[in-house]
Parts: C-alpha cells; sequence; structure tokens
C-alpha cells in the first residue's frame, strides 16, 4: 500500500525536525524543507498527500507557498502553522483554502490530529471523485445506443423532462432500461450533484418496503433494535427512483401518495413529522390501468406519478438498433474483461437481429458478455452466438426469418418452460420468491432451473 507523502516546510530546524519526528510512523513518507521554494519543487508532480507549512518565513511565506499549491493541486489539503496567529491571519488563511490552522507552541498530539483529518480529507475527496467517475462511465447518457424512431423520440423526452421536478413514470417491458432512463434523467437536471437513490418495491415485502421508505425508530417492531433512515431521506435534495412501483400494496400506495402530495412524512414507529425535498421518478412493467380497473393500484397515486410519461418500445420492435448494441456491449466488455474480441461479424449480427429477445436489452448485455469473455480469437462469428441462444431461436435464424406473431413452432418443452419461466421472473422485476408462486413450484426448484440453465449457457446471467 502506497504510503501518503506530507511535506513540511519550516525555515526554523528544530521544529521542522520535532515535526518529522512527531510524526514519524510507517505510514508517512516525510520530507522536509527550510524554503518554500525548494517545497514548490516537490509539490510540483502532484503525488503529495499533505503540506504543513509555517506562515512566516523569508523569501517565500506560508501564504505564498499556500497560493502557489492551489495552482499546483487544488486538491491538496494544507494546514498552516504559526507563533503569530491573529484572527485576521487564520480568516485569511481559510479564504486562502487552508484546511485547517494550527497555532504554536502546539503539543505533538494535536499536529498528530490535524495531519489525521486533513489526509482522511483528502481520501473521501478521492473516493468521491471517483465513484462520481464511475457513475458517469456506466450510465452517461451516451450508453443509450440507438438510432430508430422510437429510441429518438425516448431521447427527446428525457431531454425535456429533465430539467424539471416533475414526476417521470418510466414504463415498458423487463430488460428494456427503464433504470437506465432514470440515471439520464437524473444526470441531467439540476440535482445531478445530489443522490439517486433507488428501491426495487416488487423485492421487498410491504412491511420491509414501508421501512426501506420512510424508515423506523428503535423498537418499532421485532428486530428493529436502532433507529433506520429511510430512502426518502437518504434522497433529500436528490431523486428517488421506485422500480416496479406496480407491485406495491394498496395500504402503501396511500403513504406514498400523501408524500408526493404534502412532501412529508412519519418514520415507523414515530409521531415525528419530517419534510422532504425529492424528486420522484417511477416504473413499472406491467399495464396499469389494467391494474386499476382490477382494485390493485391508486388511479390518484396512478396521476401523481404519470406527470409525464416515457415509453421504452421492446427490442423486438427496434431490431434496427440491435447491432449498434451489440457493437456498444462488445467495445464495454472487451475494455472491461480484457478481451481479445475486436469485432462481429456481419452474419452474427444478421442472426443477433432475427432473435425475438424476450429478455431485451438486458439479455443482449449478458449474450455479449458471455461471447466476449468466451471469445477465442478477435472476431466473433456464427457459431459462437449458435452456441449463446436458445435452440428455437437457431431454426427461425437457419430459415431466415424471425419468430411470427401468432405462428405455431414446434419446440422441445424445455425451450418452452425456460422462456416461460424468463417472462414470469420479467414480469415480477426479478423477484423469485413471487415468480416461483405464480409458476406454483418452490424457491428452491426454480433456484435450480435456472443455474442448471446458467451452466449450460441457455440463460441469462442475474
Amino acid at each position: 500500500m502506497p504510503k501518503d507523502k506530507i511535506v513540511i516546510v519550516d525555515d526554523d530546524d528544530f521544529m521542522r525536525d520535532s515535526l518529522m519526528e512527531a510524526l514519524d510512523r510507517p505510514g508517512y513518507d516525510l520530507r522536509g524543507f527550510a524554503r518554500a521554494k525548494d517545497a514548490v519543487e516537490e509539490l510540483a508532480d502532484g503525488s503529495a498527500s499533505l503540506l504543513l507549512t509555517d506562515l512566516r518565513m523569508p523569501e517565500m511565506d506560508g501564504m505564498e507557498l499556500l497560493r502557489e499549491v492551489r495552482r499546483l493541486d487544488p486538491r491538496l489539503p494544507v494546514v498552516m502553522m504559526t507563533a503569530f496567529a491573529t484572527v485576521e491571519t487564520a480568516v485569511q488563511a481559510m479564504k486562502e483554502g487552508a484546511f485547517d490552522y494550527v497555532m504554536k507552541p502546539f503539543k505533538a498530539e494535536e499536529i498528530d490530529v490535524a495531519a489525521e483529518r486533513a489526509l482522511r480529507h483528502r481520501k473521501l475527496l478521492a473516493e468521491n471523485e471517483f465513484l462520481k467517475s464511475e457513475l458517469a462511465r456506466k450510465f452517461r447518457p451516451g450508453d443509450f445506443v440507438g438510432k430508430s424512431g422510437a429510441m429518438k423520440k425516448v431521447f427527446e423526452e428525457i431531454r425535456q423532462a429533465a430539467p424539471s421536478s416533475a414526476t417521470v413514470f418510466i414504463r415498458g417491458e423487463s430488460g428494456v432500461g427503464k433504470e437506465l432512463v432514470a440515471r439520464s434523467i437524473h444526470a441531467q437536471s439540476p440535482r445531478r450533484d445530489k443522490p439517486l437513490v433507488k428501491v426495487n418495491c416488487a423485492a421487498l415485502s410491504a412491511g420491509v418496503l414501508e421501512s426501506e421508505l420512510f424508515g423506523h425508530e428503535r423498537g418499532a417492531f421485532t428486530g428493529a433494535d436502532k433507529r433506520r433512515i429511510g430512502r426518502f431521506e437518504m434522497a433529500d435534495g436528490g431523486t428517488l427512483f421506485l422500480d416496479e412501483v406496480s407491485e406495491m400494496d394498496l395500504a402503501l400506495q396511500g403513504k406514498l401518495l400523501r408524500v408526493l402530495q404534502e412532501k412529508e412524512f412519519e418514520r415507523v414507529g414515530s409521531s415525528e413529522t419530517l419534510s422532504v425535498d425529492v424528486r420522484i421518478l417511477a416504473s413499472s412493467n406491467r399495464d396499469l390501468e389494467k391494474a386499476i380497473a382490477a382494485g390493485s393500484f391508486r388511479e390518484d397515486l396512478y396521476y401523481r406519478l404519470n406527470v409525464i410519461a416515457v415509453e421504452l418500445p421492446p427490442l423486438r420492435d427496434r431490431r434496427e438498433d440491435i447491432p449498434d448494441l451489440a457493437r456498444h456491449f462488445l467495445a464495454r466488455y472487451r475494455e472491461d474483461e480484457g478481451s481479445r474480441v475486436r469485432e462481429i461479424s456481419e452474419d452474427a449480427l444478421g442472426m443477433l437481429e432475427r432473435y425475438n429477445w424476450p429478455g431485451n436489452v438486458r439479455e443482449l448485455a449478458n449474450v455479449m458478455e458471455r461471447l466476449v469473455v468466451l471469445g477465442r480469437s478477435e472476431r466473433i462469428e456464427v457459431r459462437q452466438v449458435e452456441n449463446a441462444l436458445p435452440k428455437s431461436a437457431l431454426r427461425a435464424a437457419a430459415a431466415g426469418e424471425g419468430a411470427a406473431p401468432g405462428a405455431f413452432e414446434p419446440r422441445p418443452l424445455e425451450d418452452v418452460e425456460r422462456e416461460y419461466v424468463l417472462k414470469t421472473l420479467a414480469h415480477f422485476g426479478g423477484a423469485r420468491a413471487k415468480s416461483a408462486d405464480s409458476l406454483e413450484i418452490s424457491e428452491r426448484s426454480l433456484r435450480d432451473r435456472i443455474k442448471r440453465w446458467q451452466e449450460a449457457g441457455k440463460f441469462p446471467e442475474a
């Protein structure tokens, strides 16, 4: 593990040596200088983690050094030291960008604590920048690939919706990219520097989901051994994405409606009313109009959520986007995995285009990842695609046609079962317990089937 380089500048030899001795520990790389000008050379390459500098020095004083450091490395924390402390100099140093200000004489423990605080601050800044860059790399709007008319319409709807605070309802089958739409809207909104918090409503029971959304107090229920902050509080000032909101039970829908109307709520087990400023994005793979007619979804909540609607088409309805998507995923996974695969043949792309993709873009991404990881040559050919797709897709590809809606095609029973399981999982947002219950099999039996199909390369990875 690399050491933290700490640059110490003080024209007093005794003080400089004392600081070097106080901070002498295995995790620090200490560099001492009597002149600020000499320290600038050490700081120029940006490898320092912390600067400790005296304020009053000949030739170049601490304030001048601070200004030079701000130019060289704006993130470098600087701790100023002086025996001539005044309120004015302290205020001036902080205005100029100093992280901390220590008055001489000080104890060794004081300078040690100041150094630890400054180094911790720098590490947090670095981690924050890394996470932001990773988020931007993984979910930048450019990752939305598509030149079809349907996707151009989606892009325009995102562009128009993003700057507002209006609630957006994102509709589409499982795997079409609803979460990517939510991330894109947040990334282009005025709230982009605040949190984007996601809740999968299909994956949690009603009681657990209520606690996840609103938080709970200690002792609110069995197992609540401490206070928990809910997702609404976490998202304050930012965006909350309610994925598969159609799976929320009616009682909880009423509480959600109140938050949307009043922007306030209570934690479970508390009577204290909390206020939040949160933008809501919601999604569903179900027809909510039918759910309203069936009495399983509140009509008033639907209208609150459906202020702006974005409809994502299934991949089978925009086949012209499949080649670009396939190349996009090939490039992404090649970079991630360091694979030798560089391209995909036109015949292989044609086979991908003819497949119906019941799992949509998510399934295509999984297939391309498998092809890239297992690829032994620079080019993906038809044979590799044949091994990655279900046998029913191969027959359609061999015939040069896609699966016609309503047409009968004799198929192995296991292929039919596998496709039905995949569609059931998609309907319930990937929730295996609900899917198993609907299929009238045990969750263990469902898990065993999925594992067997995945090992055979015939089922998309979770």
